[in-house]
């Protein structure tokens, strides 16, 4: 350092600007922190050289030449002020020289690179490690405070989070800054922005600063200390490049570049002494991360401005989020009511008695032979009964008699049955027991009625309990032992009452033959029940040494039924899918419009080093945040429906399921990463000096 100041002594300088008592200078050695392994030219290799520079537009039919065949050479260390009218090309050449544009054709070296052979990540690492931008209009972030601004060519180089705020905190507080470190840009006043903008511009360390009208915006004061700040800069080897129309400020450089109609018309030299050239020093400042710390860095540096857009445009996101809070809300409530209806119809089916197979006399239904087949007996259901794929069977007879309770009668349906039928029909049993295999033995006189026979014999007395009360049914006095629930309707069921006693006592008493009207066969859980069809049918045909008998397979009915809700169900949650596509539609036309409102942001962020991959990394997140957020909004709503909805006391309960709901997170995400990767493309394609220009 005294190095440095005894050179600014030798040439003629007065000390330089103070700030708080510490020269800059001392300042951007005290922020220092070890560089990298620099990269440097010949002593005698020119820091920028261009030849033969072009740089054409179209404009409708026309082309036109903003710079024509322009040969240019600057040293390290050199202050170049490039002036001209207003359409000279001096932004244009500024714009190339900081490598925020292309030539259409020439060459432009910076420090031995051809630019021309650059990709656009390597670019970025050029402006980034290299050049520090000075706008006139300052371009800062106004969603970040001072010390957010100036961190954000560190937060792209990959310095730890602790290190670059800290080297920021000190660059605004010798520059004066140090109690606005907190305010955003609207809190600051022109010259106080353009303050943060130099300390953004030094914060990578960069060897070049290109300063585009630097006092165009400020006040003589302002103006003053900011090219004394140029001076200082310069004074430290930094070659500084000035685009002004000024010619008080094109003084202060050493040398005076003229343009005019995109030529160079004159290169001469200051009368001023000339500074000290410094070898380019091409690392940047700071020790930079790991590269998976670098890059959790510019990960958590775009979560933090996507959640700073969302929370800027509110209202905008909330309506962007809407269709997908409503799209996934539809697709939990529609899987979860598809689910509740399957068990609803799976528990009617149970009470029809499910997985069991009904073995009648003939061909079919309606078989007018079926009368006179007597060969389905009792020995056909013990038979089955040993079977390893049967779990329990039972013969059926029936006929209707009249029922009678005292005075009151009623015509019902007589089932005669086996202990184990309410086992296979999954009957329920109200009050009182079950007739067992002894009453069946004794051709016992027991008696089991359903709902519908109490309700019929018993009217006089509701409350009257029907448990040990003798009825006559026919002419056989019975004692009723239990009462079971109605069987739901089905094969096999009556809307008339109900009443159930032993097969055994049927056949005596009642019809006077050992033929049986059915025998029903409940297969056992681990057995298909389209092999235990077949060795029944394969068994009885044995049996009886023809098929006189078909079989109802009523698991085919339950495969139906169900197979008809889940169709119903897919029905309706495909219409919510399309509100889902329709939502993630809407979030690809708000992230357009988000990305042309944002082009100047995209700017900024590209001419200080950001990548195309953190550009699109940031846009990305945020569709996927609006999308993940409107879909745990979507989830919330749907169980507030379910809660809802069970208060209403419906036959039908929505059951949801975990693979629903974390699916439905899952398609969200998707929706946002397929959406959004359009206009986040979009923007990460976008040219800097395009975006600059659209402020």
């Amino acid at each position: 350092m005294p190095a440095r100041r005894a050179s600014a002594a030798r040439h003629g300088r007065s000390d330089p600007i103070t700030a708080g008592g510490f020269a800059l200078v001392d300042t951007l050695q005290a922020v220092d922190v070890p560089l990298a392994s620099a990269q440097r030219s010949a002593p005698d290799a020119p820091l920028i050289e261009i030849r033969g520079l072009r740089r054409e537009y179209q404009s409708g039919d026309d082309t036109i030449a903003a710079l024509k065949d322009v040969d240019l050479t600057i040293a390290a260390g050199e202050m170049v002020a490039i002036v001209g009218a207003s359409g000279s090309g001096k932004s244009t050449l500024m714009n190339i020289l900081g490598c925020l544009d292309r030539p259409t054709s020439g060459s432009y070296r910076i420090a031995g690179r051809e630019t021309a052979q650059l990709g656009p990540d390597e670019l970025a690492e050029l402006r980034r490690e290299h050049f520090g931008f000075i706008f006139q209009r300052y371009h800062l972030m106004s969603e970040l405070t001072a010390l957010g601004n100036v961190e954000i060519p560190a937060v792209y180089a990959g310095l730890p989070r602790a290190e670059r705020q800290t080297r920021a905190a000190r660059l605004l507080d010798r520059l004066g800054m140090a109690d606005r470190v907190h305010h955003r840009p609207g809190q600051l006043s022109g010259g106080q922005q353009q303050r943060v903008s130099i300390a953004r511009a030094l914060m990578n360390g960069g060897e070049i600063v290109l300063a585009d009208e630097p006092t165009g915006a400020l006040d003589s004061r302002s103006g003053e200390e900011m090219l004394r700040i140029l001076d200082e800069l310069n004074a430290e080897g930094t070659t500084v490049i000035i685009v002004t129309h000024d010619a008080s400020v094109a003084a202060r450089a050493q040398r005076i570049i003229e343009l005019r109609d995109g030529e160079i018309i004159s290169d001469r030299r200051n009368a001023t002494p000339a500074r000290p050239s410094a070898a380019p020093r091409l690392g940047g400042a700071g020790t930079p991360s790991t590269p998976w710390r670098a890059a959790v860095g510019r990960f958590r540096e775009a979560f933090r401005m996507a959640s700073f857009a969302m929370r800027a445009h509110g209202l905008r996101t909330f309506l962007t989020m809407l269709g997908i809070v409503i799209g996934i809300a539809a697709v939990v409530c529609m899987v979860a009511l598809g689910e509740g209806s399957r068990q609803k119809v799976l528990a009617n089916i149970s009470s029809l008695g499910t997985n069991t197979l009904e073995v009648f006399p003939g061909l079919n239904f309606g078989d007018t032979r079926s009368g006179r087949i007597r060969t389905l007996v009792v020995a056909d259901a013990d038979a089955l009964a040993q079977q390893p794929y049967v779990a329990a069977v039972t013969p059926t007879v029936s006929t209707t008699r009249s029922l009678r309770y005292r005075s009151t009668e009623a015509n019902g349906m007589v089932n005669g049955v086996g202990d184990r039928y309410f086992d296979v029909k999954g009957t329920k049993l109200l009050e009182g027991r079950l007739f067992d295999a002894d009453s069946v033995k004794r051709i016992a006189q027991d008696v089991v009625i359903d709902e519908t026979a109490r309700d019929a014999l018993f009217a006089d007395d509701p409350g009257k309990s029907p448990i040990g009360e003798v009825i006559l049914v026919g002419n056989v006095p019975s004692r009723i032992i239990g009462l079971v629930q109605k069987q739901q309707g089905g094969f096999g069921s009556s809307a008339n009452p109900s009443v159930y006693l032993p097969y055994s006592t049927v056949q005596a008493r009642f019809l006077g033959t050992t033929a049986l009207r059915s025998i029903t066969v409940r297969v056992a859980d681990d057995t298909p029940t389209d092999l235990a069809l077949a060795a029944v049918t394969q068994l009885l045909i044995q049996r009886h040494g023809t098929k006189d008998f078909f079989i109802l397979n009523t698991d085919d009915i339950r495969k139906t039924i169900t197979q008809t809700t889940e169709i119903l169900a897919m029905l309706i949650a495909s219409i919510a899918v399309i509100s889902l596509v329709v939502g993630g539609i809407g979030v690809m036309n708000i992230m357009l419009v988000s990305v042309s409102e944002r082009v100047n942001e995209i700017g900024v962020r590209m001419a200080v080093g950001a990548r195309r991959s953190d550009i699109l990394q940031q846009f990305l997140i945020e569709a996927v945040l609006v999308c993940l957020i409107g879909g745990v909004l979507g989830i919330a709503l749907a169980l507030g429906f379910g809660a809802v909805f069970a208060m209403l006391e419906t036959p039908f309960t929505l059951i949801y399921s975990t693979a629903s709901i974390i699916a439905a997170v899952v398609c969200s995400t998707l929706i946002g990463v397929i959406f959004g990767y359009l206009p986040a493309h979009n923007a990460s394609l976008l040219d800097p000096v395009v975006a600059l220009a659209r402020d």
